[in-house]
């Protein structure tokens, strides 16, 4: 466990589970910065929602333009519909944007190494992941072995979330005292949708990301997680 007298960097997006990432960042650590990514994504206004909790949380909050260099993906082609499966591979889903979290972590480690930081947070998932191989942990481990190697200095990513269960994510969302602002200021629908509230947040369960939001909120509810 890393000492508070660390700084981290976490690469947060304004959804769930990076908000999540983020306050338990603040926890572990004595300094937090924020790097979050504009790729031409369907569901941009989490980039607004994410300045909105960087400002809450009292965190600096930088946005790195990378639009038009992530591509295939029906959160990139906005025509596409993002419930059905990926052109280039049936057995993935189509909202997965391939080589994602392989650009975010090597530009974030790489901004990193300038600011003098080793720590890098993110709300990658592989118990409850949405279909993505780059959210497994065996993916994290190999890019901080090559990054390490690549920078000459020891870099460790930190995955808070991984073994949880999106449930068990809200759980950690409450027991960090941050269930409000999870629920209320992140967002995750993959059609950018901040007009429909619900129980567990706004969006419309009409595709995956929302659906698997909202399940999660229930289970947790269920288990007298929440409060």
């Amino acid at each position: 466990m890393p000492t508070s007298s660390d700084t981290a960097l976490v690469l947060f997006s304004g959804g769930q589970d990076s908000t999540t990432c983020l306050f338990w960042a603040k926890e572990h650590f004595k300094s937090v910065v924020a790097l979050g990514f504009r790729y031409g994504q369907k569901h941009e206004v989490e980039l607004r929602q994410a300045q909105i909790i960087a400002e809450k949380a009292q965190v600096p909050f930088r946005v790195i333009d990378i639009s038009g260099m992530l591509q295939g993906s029906a959160l990139t082609e906005h025509d596409k519909d993002v419930s059905a499966q990926h052109d280039l591979n049936e057995s993935l889903p189509a909202a997965f944007v391939p080589g994602r979290n392989a650009v975010f972590l090597t530009i974030a480690i790489s901004y990193a190494f300038t600011q003098n930081i080793t720590h890098i947070i993110g709300g990658m998932c592989q118990a409850d992941f949405s279909g993505y191989p780059d959210c497994r942990q065996v993916f994290v481990d190999s890019l901080k072995e090559t990054m390490s190697l690549a920078l000459d200095k020891k870099i460790d990513i930190h995955t808070p979330l991984m073994d949880l269960s999106k449930a068990e994510a809200w759980k950690m969302a409450n027991d960090l005292g941050v269930l409000d602002i999870v629920r209320d200021l992140s967002h995750t629908d993959y059609n950018g949708d901040r007009t429909t509230y619900n129980e567990w947040g706004y969006g419309k369960l009409d595709n995956p990301a929302s659906i698997l939001r909202a399940k999660g909120y229930e289970e947790a509810k269920a288990n007298g997680w929440l409060n």
